[in-house]
């Protein structure tokens, strides 16, 4: 308030001497009853009372833009607040799936989080927290609660780089969950295809698309999408089928490595069983 009327003083103390002035003039002429001092104190009540309603004006238009500001603000406060609690529901909703799936694994899952993405439209990868010291291998399967979503193919002491499935260079060994039947999956820039499908596949639109254990990549069944849509090829005895993908790509931040690589996997069992001979 101090400052108020500090700042008031600063600006405007020519019209506040003004004012003062003509208060003090108005008291001297009403002590006069002569007809000229009349008429000379009805004009300079008259110009009082301008001074005054410029001053009421002021004021009042003064008042409405500081409370304007102070509403503009708390209204800009409220937004941010409401941004970083709208951030930490969605945060919180994903982590508290990503730590769901992690007891209730078997495997060994290693939590990173996304620390940039390629705008490659063929060429997918993401950069994430973890490397070496957290026992991230390459060719390690990279998931979140709702599926595949990659494969290490780099890896430094902290950091690790992931072809994620819309990268045309990483091909995946894929089953119909309801039919068994396998094919392989690719990214052809656009899509997620299953191709070399053979026309006797019984695929429907909506069958569930997992991982397969043939694979040479990932050791047992991860979800990976829906068919979307069967491409009748009309020459040839295969069909092309597209894959709408469970994880949403351009979304997912916090994930987890799958401990695990078949390949190193598979080549110890089989040492171990020649040892054994």
């Amino acid at each position: 308030m101090i400052r108020f009327f500090v700042s008031t003083w600063e600006n405007f103390k020519e019209y506040i001497v003004l004012v003062i002035l003509l208060i003090a003039s108005l008291i001297l002429l009403s002590q006069n009853s002569s007809q000229g001092i009349q008429r000379v104190r009805s004009i300079a009540f008259g110009t009082f009372a301008s001074v005054t309603s410029i001053f009421t004006d002021f004021f009042n238009v003064s008042s409405l833009k500081n409370e304007n500001e102070n509403l503009r603000r708390t209204n800009a406060e409220l937004m941010l607040q409401l941004s970083r609690l709208r951030e930490y529901g969605i945060v919180n909703e994903e982590l508290k799936s990503l730590l769901a799936l992690k007891d209730s694994s078997k495997f060994p899952l290693i939590p990173a989080t996304i620390v940039s993405k390629s705008l490659s439209k063929s060429q997918g990868t993401i950069t994430i927290n973890a490397g070496k010291i957290q026992n991230v291998k390459i060719g390690m399967p990279v998931i979140t609660d709702k599926g595949l979503l990659g494969i290490i193919y780099n890896v430094a002491d902290n950091y690790s780089i992931a072809r994620t499935l819309n990268n045309i260079d990483l091909k995946v060994t894929v089953k119909s969950e309801r039919t068994r039947e396998n094919a392989i999956m690719k990214w052809n820039g656009n899509w997620l295809v299953m191709v070399n499908v053979p026309k006797t596949y019984d695929l429907k639109k909506g069958d569930r698309i997992v991982t397969s254990e043939i694979s040479s990549i990932i050791p047992f069944p991860l979800p990976v999408g829906v068919v979307y849509e069967i491409g009748n090829v009309e020459m040839g005895i295969f069909n092309e089928v597209k894959v709408q993908p469970f994880v949403d790509f351009q979304k997912v931040e916090n994930l987890f490595i799958l401990g695990i690589v078949k390949s190193k996997e598979i080549d110890n069992i089989e040492f171990n069983f020649l040892n054994k001979q």
